[in-house]
This record gives structure tokens, C-alpha cells and sequence, in this order.
């Protein structure tokens, strides 16, 4: 019989989701705790693999059991076991053709960004101090990822898929203000325009993501928004021999593209079957 679990996790204790020798990760955790309830091996299947410290909220994974269990006690107790990085929202017999992969339609992901320091952030968001960053030119830069391209120069070097090819339906920088900032400063941050606010979220949605691809995408973004990589070749300074922003979408060597930005940052955020 099949199980559908719902799960959010912390990924700063974990190599990623897919379990790798040695190292600690969220579905060899979730096996784990699985077998110690059901006294059965099980294989978890996730709806797809996260980097290192890469987070995750309402993910999607299924597993197969030899009989039919109760899943508000399967529930109740994996919450128990399993580490406070991982908190278990659901647990539901679901038709045994469902796959939590392979039935996935359109993935999101968004990236937090803080433009000072914030020690209540640190853990999941990306403090980027550096002045002058153009919001408003990275949005611009945003919009070209819409449609379908090529994104081979963001994914990460030696992956072997099948295709480099995605649809990317959502791509937006936007302003925000966290809860604990609205709680203590609500003052200091009602006087502040939406451009100048210093904390920022970069959301994607795609049919589908290559490895490292969202992390990539911000690292180059943010280049443009620095200054540092012309949006075309039209922007481009005299001798610029950086790759403008438009002609990464043709795909490419990494190389070709900016920096990934840290992993600890980036939630994958929701997950359409």
C-alpha cells in the first residue's frame, strides 16, 4: 500500500534529500524512522533531490508499506523520532500509481536575501551588503528567464540529464518585511520606499529544474544588479568579454554564468501534481 507524507525540513543538518554514503540526509533520516515504526525496510521516494542546506516546505514524498498502517499514528510518532529539522505535516494512503516525482507538474523555489545584517536571518536568508544593487534591472533580467530555454550554463558541471530544457513560468524579485522586523521596528521600516527595502525574496516556478539551476540563476542576477554583467549585448561596456545576461537562455558551459549563491538560503517553496 502506498503512503503520501508531507513534510517540511531544515537542511543545515543534511547533505541534501537523496541519501549519499556516509552522510547524513533527509530521506535516509525519514527510512530510518520509517523502519523503526513499521520494522519493514522502506525506500522513500522524494519529489525531488535538494542541494546541501537547501530547505524545503510542504515536500512531497511516498513509500510503499507491506499492509495498511494508521497514518495519524504514523504521523504522531515520526514527529517524535525524527529530528527537529524535520517536521512531518501528513501522512495518507494515496493511490499506489501516485509518484512523487514523476507526478509533479510545476515546482517553486524562492531565495531570501537580506541587504543588512540580521542576526535573526542568518540561517535562511543571504546577507548581500553590497551597495548599489538594482532591483529593478535584476527584475529585468527575470523576465527574459520566462518561456522555455536552454538553462545548461546553470546547471551544475558533470550532471548527466536527459535534457537541459525548461519551461519557467514565474521569475520575480519582491520586497518584504519578516515578522520579527514588523514586530520590534515597525516604525523604521514604514518609512522606507519598496526599492530601498533591505530584505528581498527572489521567487522561480518551472515544469522542472536542473541541478544547482535556482542557485546559479540568483548568483547571476545578482551580478547584473550589481553592475557586473550587462542584461545584452547592447549594455555591454567597450572590451566587456563578461557573457551578457540574455545570452545565457541559449544554453552553454557554466562556466558562462555568475557564481551559485549559497545554499541556506533557498527553499523549495511549493509542488503542483
Amino acid at each position: 500500500m502506498r503512503y503520501r507524507i508531507q513534510l517540511s525540513y531544515c537542511g543545515a543538518d543534511f547533505c541534501g534529500w537523496q541519501k549519499q554514503p556516509g552522510a547524513p540526509s533527509v530521506q535516509g533520516t525519514l527510512e530510518t524512522a520509517l523502519y523503526t515504526l513499521i520494522g519493514t525496510p522502506v525506500a522513500v521516494v522524494g519529489a525531488g533531490r535538494t542541494d546541501t542546506e537547501v530547505n524545503a516546505v510542504g515536500y512531497t514524498a511516498h513509500f510503499d508499506a507491506p499492509g495498511e498502517l494508521d497514518a495519524v499514528w504514523i504521523c504522531y510518532k515520526l514527529n517524535a523520532i525524527l529530528p527537529a529539522s524535520i517536521a512531518v505535516s501528513s501522512v495518507v494512503r494515496t493511490e499506489d500509481d501516485f509518484h512523487a516525482r514523476f507526478d509533479a507538474v510545476r515546482r517553486e523555489y524562492t531565495y531570501f536575501l537580506h541587504r543588512m545584517k540580521d542576526p535573526f536571518l542568518d540561517g535562511t536568508s543571504f546577507c548581500f551588503t553590497y551597495a548599489g544593487l538594482d532591483f529593478e534591472l535584476m527584475n529585468r533580467a527575470a523576465q527574459l528567464l520566462l518561456g522555455t530555454h536552454d538553462f545548461s550554463c546553470f546547471q551544475k558541471s558533470g550532471s548527466d540529464n536527459k535534457t537541459t530544457i525548461c519551461t519557467v513560468t514565474e521569475a520575480a524579485w519582491h520586497p518584504y518585511t519578516p515578522t520579527h522586523a514588523t514586530l520590534f521596528q515597525p516604525s523604521c521600516h514604514s518609512e522606507r520606499s519598496e526599492e530601498s527595502s533591505p530584505y528581498w525574496y527572489f521567487r522561480i516556478s518551472a515544469d522542472r529544474f536542473l541541478r544547482n539551476m535556482v542557485r546559479a540563476i540568483v548568483g547571476t542576477l545578482l551580478e547584473v544588479g550589481r553592475g557586473k554583467r550587462p542584461l545584452s549585448a547592447s549594455d555591454a561596456a567597450p572590451g566587456c568579454t563578461i557573457a551578457p545576461f540574455d545570452t545565457l537562455l541559449d544554453g552553454g558551459p557554466r562556466t558562462a554564468s555568475g557564481e551559485s549563491a549559497p545554499g541556506h538560503a533557498l527553499f523549495l517553496s511549493h509542488i503542483d501534481y
